[in-house]
């Protein structure tokens, strides 16, 4: 079982964990129900999708790697709230991070908040972010907010912790590298699983 929450907890039988590569997962996780996406918003969704058709979840739970120059390196944070950081359509009077006739509104709400975890706005965009400068997100990552949609829509409990892997800085790809390996046993620890 796992405890979300005083209000939520789910047979981990039931439950999908997402990574976007392999390395996020690393022996933790080899024998849950696991989903390794491939990198970024089209790849995520698309993978998700096919899995949710073929077997519906009673919860989606993305694990990945993020950059942040807010929280600090090793950290295990739980994105509640999403942005599309690449959507940009000002120029034709859109909101920053809005997407036209969606109907979804520029910061997406939609993640479980787990317990003893610090609650953060995951900004999510094609790219890998070295210059990470704005206050409207904490992290930065490549996937979590193309996930998070398709659980909204889909009425799919959605759980997302990130393990901060680099500073989304100068020094980002060199720390990611490093850093990444450490996240499955991250992961492990604060769901309770611990490699069992």
């Amino acid at each position: 079982m796992i405890r979300i929450n005083q209000k939520y907890s789910f047979p981990v039988e039931s439950v999908l964990f997402s990574f976007a590569l392999a390395s996020e997962a690393a022996e933790v996780f080899k024998e849950y129900n696991s989903l390794i996406t491939g990198i970024g918003k089209v790849n995520a969704a698309y993978t998700l999708s096919k899995a949710i058709h073929n077997k519906r979840p009673s919860l989606i739970v993305n694990l990945g790697s993020a950059g942040s120059s807010y929280f600090r390196k090793g950290d295990v944070v739980c994105c509640t709230k999403f942005v599309q950081r690449d959507m940009d359509v000002s120029g034709l009077g859109y909101g920053q991070y809005e997407t036209p006739l969606s109907g979804l509104p520029p910061i997406l709400e939609y993640g479980l908040a787990m317990e003893g975890v610090q609650e953060c706005i995951c900004g999510t965009g094609d790219n890998f972010e070295t210059d990470h400068s704005t206050m409207v997100y904490h992290v930065v990552d490549m996937e979590a907010y193309a996930l998070a949609m398709i659980a909204l829509k889909e009425g799919i409990p959605f759980l997302c912790l990130k393990y901060i892997s680099d500073g989304a800085d100068g020094n980002a790809a060199e720390d990611w590298t490093v850093q990444v390996h450490k996240a499955a046993m991250a992961y492990g620890k604060t769901l309770g699983l611990d490699g069992k």
